[in-house]
Parts: C-alpha cells; structure tokens; sequence
C-alpha cells in the first residue's frame, strides 16, 4: 500500500517539527516537503503534487486561504486540510468555500489530526470542532 503524501505548511518552525514528529510516527504517512509561507507552499504542492496539505491560514507572502485557492486551481488531486488558530466560523466557511476538505483547529487533540488526514485521503470531509450546521463531524 502506497503511504499518504504530505506536505505540511506553517510559518511556525516549532509547529513544522513537532507536526513532522507527530505524522512521521504514523507508518501510513510520508512527508514530501515543508513549507514556511504560503507561496512556497503552492510551489511545493505543484511540485511534488502530495495527496494532502496540511495548510496553517496565517502565514507570510501569501496567507494559507489564498494558497488553498491556488492549490484547488493547479493540483487538482490534493486535498487540503486546514491546520488553524482561527476557530471562527467565518474561517471554516471561507476555507470550504475555497475547496478546503477538512479543517482542525490548533487546540485540538494531536489524535485527530492522523484521524482527518484518513479522512480526507478517503474522500470524506472532516471539520473540528464543528457545529451542527457543519457537515464533515468525526
């Protein structure tokens, strides 16, 4: 079975190591790269064409909302979930809107995170915490 592609974008180093920790533990996964702002971002998606991005919505040069929407546009294969701070409903609606597949926010038990990369990868949605109205609850 082949493993699932990641690339991981953060601004963050700390978050980048400890996400590289976190997914490199699951014998499933494979990380292809890691991006710091979200113009690197899109080229490394392009590049290396993964089947999911893990995409931070603050990041510098390009934020990870207007890269999601260049990444929908140009690998059309990869899926992205959104990694955030930002826990408004606003930001879950726009990442959606945007072709996001699922969204987790940062708070969030590090159990999940391997839970909607799965998910995602399948084909499903995958939205953390949601609210009733939000379709895509583990």
């Amino acid at each position: 079975m082949n493993p699932i592609t990641i690339l991981i974008a953060e601004d963050h180093p700390e978050m980048r190591a400890g996400l590289l920790t976190l997914l490199s533990s699951e014998r499933d996964f494979k990380v292809v790269g890691q991006a710091e702002n979200g113009r690197q971002a899109v080229a490394l998606a392009s590049k290396y064409c993964p089947d999911i991005v893990i995409m931070d919505i603050t990041m510098p040069l390009i934020d990870g909302l207007e890269a999601t929407r260049l990444i929908m546009e140009t690998t059309a294969s990869t899926r992205v979930l959104v990694l955030s701070s930002h826990s408004d409903d606003a930001y879950v609606d726009k990442a959606k809107a945007l072709g996001a597949a699922g969204y987790l926010v940062k708070q969030t038990d590090a159990k999940r995170l391997p839970e909607a990369i799965r998910s995602v990868h399948n084909g499903g949605a995958f939205i953390y915490p949601t609210k009733p109205n939000h379709p895509g609850a583990p």
